[in-house]
């Protein structure tokens, strides 16, 4: 644990407890470090963090629609990845891959958007859904067969391997309990796609960005058994039972489900929205100058966006300070709901994230000018 310069002081107006009972005509920013989890500081402020009127340079908020990517654009292997300490990718794949892929340079987490399949590794059979999280650790051979054409995001962890985050106070049942992890089987789904010993198989490998590719007479997932506690999981996000507070608006650290070295991920689910009178009903203005943020949006309308709807991707780069949308923060000032109903990925990512050629071609320009307009309007 890293020893901070912590000196707690006051000054001014503020608020006895963050995120709750603002002084009036005062928004608040919360400067943390660690994300949500090292020391920080709330400042309160006359006018809105994000009441920007024009934006040069390449921290603006920025927004993807996915839904625009041409399909034969997208690799249909998997594989077809650089090396980075955090790879976000969108993958369509409509048939039946017909090689197996081998990440060695780190493990994977597939989210699936939309479609259905059975993914085939060497632990056994895996069938797999829409809300579908499965992580596949390093060097696990596997490959899919889908049975209606399936959009999935990878997201790629080239440090140390995923793994569940410190539940403290909560318990280790917290958010979701463990036993609802699935793991493949060797059952006859398995061993019906070994059948044709004279197949010839490849598998491409990845290492260092750079692919090679193996080919074999028979079909390497041929496992008659095996043991150990190195395995896929699979996990919906319908089994995640988020933590609540009805008096505080929890942070997004609160809604962790996989950690890796350096960026977290987290699957908002829906939740009743926080009832005390006093407590902020969206996300608090924060300046996050330790990750970037990126939220891929799965189903429903997010509570703390506007004009963003599922199929979408936004990126908020660490250094600029951002927050609800002005439209969100007058609704949830107005308490216009009871419950969110949003489901949405988050990977909070302590190293830069570059935007590629084939996302800033889906890009939604006018995003960043939507803050603006709202908050004239």
């Amino acid at each position: 644990m890293r020893r901070w310069i912590v000196l707690p002081r006051t000054d001014g107006v503020f608020s006895r407890q963050a995120h709750a009972d603002l002084p009036h005509g005062t928004f608040e920013r919360e400067i943390g470090r660690e994300g949500f989890a090292g020391p920080a500081t709330h400042v309160y402020h006359s006018h809105p963090p994000t009441g920007w009127v024009g934006w040069e340079g390449p921290l603006r908020p920025r927004a993807f629609d996915c839904d625009r990517l041409d399909a034969l654009a997208v690799a249909r292997s998997p594989a077809a990845r650089q090396r980075s300490p955090a790879e976000y990718r969108f993958w369509r794949c409509a048939a039946r891959v017909d090689h197996l892929v081998r990440n060695a340079d780190g493990d994977d987490l597939l989210f699936v958007h939309a479609g259905a399949g059975d993914l085939f590794c060497d632990f056994g059979h895996l069938p797999f859904g829409d809300g579908d999280l499965v992580v596949l650790p390093r060097g696990t051979m596997w490959r899919i067969e889908p049975r209606e054409p399936v959009a999935a995001l990878l997201v790629e962890a080239t440090g140390e391997g995923y793994a569940l985050p410190e539940r403290g106070l909560a318990g280790e049942h917290a958010i979701f309990d463990p036993a609802v992890l699935d793991v493949p089987a060797l059952d006859d789904a398995f061993r019906n796609q070994q059948a044709d010993e004279g197949e010839v198989w490849r598998v491409v490998i990845k290492r260092r960005g750079q692919l090679s590719t193996i080919t074999y007479p028979y079909n390497p997932l041929d496992a008659l058994g095996w043991k150990g506690t190195l395995v896929p999981v699979r996990l919906n996000w319908r089994d995640i039972r988020p933590l609540m507070s009805h008096r505080y608006h929890l942070p997004p650290s609160a809604h962790t489900q996989f950690v890796a070295e350096r960026f977290v991920v987290s699957a908002f689910v829906p939740r009743p929205m926080e009832s005390y009178p006093g407590a902020l009903k969206v996300p608090f203005f924060h300046s996050n100058d330790d990750h970037d943020e990126v939220i891929f949006y799965h189903r429903g309308s997010f509570f703390s966006r506007y004009n963003i709807r599922a199929g979408m991707i936004t990126l908020h780069p660490a250094g600029a300070p951002h927050g609800p949308h002005p439209k969100a923060l007058q609704a949830g000032r107005q308490r216009h709901r009871d419950a969110t109903d949003e489901v949405a990925v988050m990977i909070d990512a302590c190293d830069a994230l570059d935007v590629s050629a084939e996302a800033s071609a889906v890009e939604w320009p006018g995003y960043v000018e939507s803050w603006r307009q709202a908050a004239a309007g």
